[in-house]
């Protein structure tokens, strides 16, 4: 599978040779000039909005929602790696998570990370199988 990256620095390579032209020989002509340059602009702008921004907001707003449907009793894992299970979720977009029995940290609902929380849960229930 080929990267984002080679798809950019293909597109790039496209848009450089598309600047000069070859049948330019320096007689009135300058290199680089006419409409061809200007068409490979929105392209590269298509390109980073397809490979960077989007990608980036679509996960934004899973983390938003992933955030907004946790729940007392959800075994969850912070950015920092701390392993825990919810105990109460705050009004101020805190939750409390107790880390072993009888002892509680209260932590920002944005701390608790999608992507290790969902790995934890589903190696539980592989587990479980």
């Amino acid at each position: 599978m080929k990267s984002k990256f080679y798809y950019l620095i293909v597109i790039i390579a496209i848009f450089f040779t598309g600047c000069v032209d070859p049948n330019a020989s320096g007689q009135g002509k300058g290199a680089g000039g006419g409409i061809g340059p200007l068409i490979f602009l929105p392209l590269m702008i298509l390109v980073f909005w397809l490979f960077f921004i989007r990608p980036q907001a679509k996960k934004a707003k899973n983390q938003k929602s992933f955030v907004e449907n946790l729940q007392r009793g959800d075994k969850v894992v912070t950015t920092a790696g701390i392993h825990g299970t919810i105990n109460k979720i705050n009004e101020d977009g805190t939750v409390n998570l107790e880390v072993s029995p009888g002892s509680y940290i209260k932590m920002e609902k944005s701390a608790i990370s999608m992507d290790w929380t969902t790995q934890l849960n589903k190696g539980a229930t592989a587990g479980k199988k």
